[in-house]
């Protein structure tokens, strides 16, 4: 199937090679052999060219926060795909770094054999540089191919500074998007066609652990260089327990969203943003699923363009109340990477932001504490502690409390400077959907991104919204979850 333009981008301006032996799809951000409109595009040139096609996907060891947690996940997708694309009669080539950069070279040396190369259009953590520098360096054609959202990346032109404004813009312009999903099945087309042949001086230098991973067999990450203190989660990785996850939420979690969302107990969110982050399940999937489940047909939509939050959608309460949180949110923190220059810094924060908390800066702080008393929860706050040991613990903070765990950073750190730096370390190097775009939408939000001008002018805050523990408290259903993350 042809996928729409607005998702295809050239990285390079390399010709296509129609003597290329393959087509060859890097994967390095949509982990998934299915619902993924790079995979759409590799399979339509491998049909148009008469070529095979073959995938490679690589897990580095170098990447800054790499931990038996990321990579076991990872890993845990990587299953997933080799028994997929074995199944399929399609090549799959698994590459896992025993050292840091023991893998250069190995893009270069398959490209050099293929047609063209198609890969991931990811705007966050170190994928667009890696990606710009390999259209440098390659000469064959270079295709970069966005399957992050419902919304095309370049269907907005600027950046979308709040969730209403996005809102607004989502109910003028996404409706024709709808209809242009990617294939549940991209790999039948290919049916009978012989598998493709890597280069034999590739394999030599480059083991392929595609074998061992079929078998369910994960390489031994005590080996590998990266942080073995950061373990791994008891969620398991890939497709399949992606769309295990997804049938639990709409079965249990999606009838209480609402009012279970505050249940530190019994929590009702869907828990699918690892899942998303790495690409195991597609937004479209989770969207294309839970609407047949509504009966929804594409007529159901409302025509109002004010950018309130429900009613649009013409579903279930419920179901409203989480599809502002997969489209809304979601596609909001896909906007600001794209478009937002440095939108991991301070200078990214709103104006009024930036000068309410400078105005501010030499106020008292009530407690000061510096990276390691935050990593190792040694405040005097003892929600904070529980909530800072669930994210060490599991990878993940409960949905509410991630907002006050972000306030509490900055409130006692010594600058709001200092306050990022602090959640962009703990976030990304124990969350398991950390370094995502919507990671950073949180984070910042923190001190104002996607937010307004809050009174009474506060000390420390100035004009920024403030939260304290004994809200939170009263607002919550806390159950045993201080127990439950005790020290």
């Amino acid at each position: 199937m042809a996928i729409p333009p607005i998702r295809l981008r050239a990285v390079n301006q390399q010709s296509v090679d129609p003597g290329g032996e393959y087509v060859l799809y890097w994967m390095i951000a949509q982990r998934r052999s299915r619902w993924n409109f790079a995979l759409d595009h590799a399979v339509d040139r491998c049909l148009e060219l008469g070529k095979p096609l073959l995938v490679l996907e690589a897990l580095r060891c170098g990447y800054r926060w790499a931990s038996d947690r990321l990579h076991r996940f990872v890993l845990e997708g990587m299953v997933d795909n080799a028994r997929a694309f074995d199944a399929a009669g399609v090549r799959y080539y698994a590459y896992v770094e025993s050292e840091a950069g023991e893998g250069r070279g190995l893009l270069e040396a398959l490209a050099s054999r293929a047609a063209l190369v198609i890969t991931d259009d990811y705007p966050a953590f170190f994928l667009p540089r890696m990606v710009e520098a390999a259209g440098e360096r390659l000469r064959t054609r270079l295709d970069a191919v966005d399957s992050n959202g419902l919304l095309p990346l370049n269907a907005a032109d600027k950046v979308h500074k709040r969730a209403v404004d996005l809102r607004r813009f989502l109910q003028k312009t996404l409706p024709p998007h709808l209809a242009q999903k990617p294939s549940a099945t991209p790999l039948a087309p290919l049916a009978g066609i012989v598998a493709a042949a890597p280069p034999v001086e590739a394999l030599k230098r480059w083991t392929d652990r595609s074998g061992e991973l079929r078998r369910g067999e994960i390489p031994d990450l005590a080996a590998l260089p990266i942080d073995h203190a950061v373990v791994p989660v008891e969620e398991r990785g890939g497709a399949e327990a992606a769309a295990q996850r997804l049938q639990d939420f709409f079965d249990i979690g999606l009838p209480r969203y609402g009012e279970g969302r505050l249940d530190l107990d019994h929590p009702s969110t869907s828990r699918l943003s690892p899942y998303l982050h790495f690409g195991h399940i597609s937004t479209h999937q989770v969207f294309s699923e839970l609407m047949e489940r509504e009966g929804w047909q594409a007529e159901d939509l409302g025509t109002t363009t004010r950018g309130q939050r429900e009613g649009w959608w013409g579903v279930g309460a419920e179901a409203e109340s989480f599809l502002d949180e997969l489209v809304t949110w979601r596609e909001l923190g896909f906007n600001n990477c794209r478009f937002l220059d440095e939108f991991d810094t301070y200078g990214s924060l709103p104006e009024w932001s930036r000068k309410t908390l400078e105005d501010h800066l030499d106020d008292p702080r009530p407690e000061l504490y510096e990276l390691d008393a935050f990593e190792r929860a040694e405040t005097h706050d003892e929600l904070w502690n529980a909530a800072q040991r669930e994210l060490v613990q599991t990878g993940r903070i409960h949905n509410y409390l991630r907002m006050l765990w972000g306030k509490k950073i900055f409130e006692w750190s010594p600058t709001p400077q200092l306050a990022l730096d602090v959640m962009i370390e703990l976030n990304n190097k124990y969350a398991t959907d950390g370094r995502d775009p919507n990671s950073y939408s949180g984070i910042f939000w923190v001190l104002g991104r996607h937010d307004r001008a809050w009174g009474p002018e506060r000390p420390i805050y100035g004009k920024v919204r403030y939260m304290t523990s004994d809200s939170a408290r009263r607002k919550l259903r806390m159950g045993s979850y201080l127990h439950r993350h005790r020290a």
